[in-house]
């Protein structure tokens, strides 16, 4: 019995990897909302977002997790010529989250400071399903709209994002 059980808890667990890994998130269109919310950690993300914002999709942007080093300066050199002025007007740089659960909980303060309703959340492809996750434990009033950048993800990388999705799912289903 013990063993029938391991093997079907193995296959599900398999099953749930190969589904997950072949179902990546998607760039979105061009869907309006309040507000864009980029999480750092991957390349394009910061771009992305930019992107975005400068053609009108939301009126404000939150960068999440930048180290608190970084400045509006640091970001216009990395993003070329006329980014600046976005970044003054428009952009603000979160420093006070370190992981993707301390992102939406610094998401949300600063999305009820300023009332807004609808979010744009940018990540990689293979980080969007956790991060969705967590972003709709904390804000469940809010429309969210996944707007994922495409990468090439290594098998290491899937296979911990998907370890770690799991893992985040039981700990709040177990209210931990």
């Amino acid at each position: 019995m013990t063993v029938r059980l391991t093997a079907l808890f193995t296959l599900l667990y398999a099953l749930g990897f190969a589904l997950f890994s072949v179902s990546l998130a998607e760039p979105a269109g061009t869907e309006k909302t309040e507000a864009i919310v980029v999480l750092t950690g991957g390349k394009g993300r910061i771009e992305r977002g930019m992107a975005m914002l400068q053609a009108g999709h939301a009126r404000r942007m939150l960068i999440s997790g930048v180290d608190p080093s970084v400045t509006r300066r640091d970001l216009a050199r990395r993003l070329g010529p006329g980014s600046l002025r976005t970044l003054r007007c428009c952009v603000d740089l979160g420093s006070e989250s370190v992981d993707t659960r301390s992102n939406a909980e610094e998401a949300r303060r600063w999305i009820e400071a300023r009332g807004y309703t609808s979010l744009r959340l940018v990540t990689s492809d293979w980080h969007m399903r956790r991060a969705t996750y967590e972003f709709r434990s904390d804000l469940p009033e809010a429309r969210i709209v996944e707007d994922a950048v495409a990468t090439r993800p290594s098998l290491f990388t899937l296979f911990a994002e998907y370890n770690k999705y799991l893992l985040r799912r039981a700990a709040l289903w177990l209210d931990l």
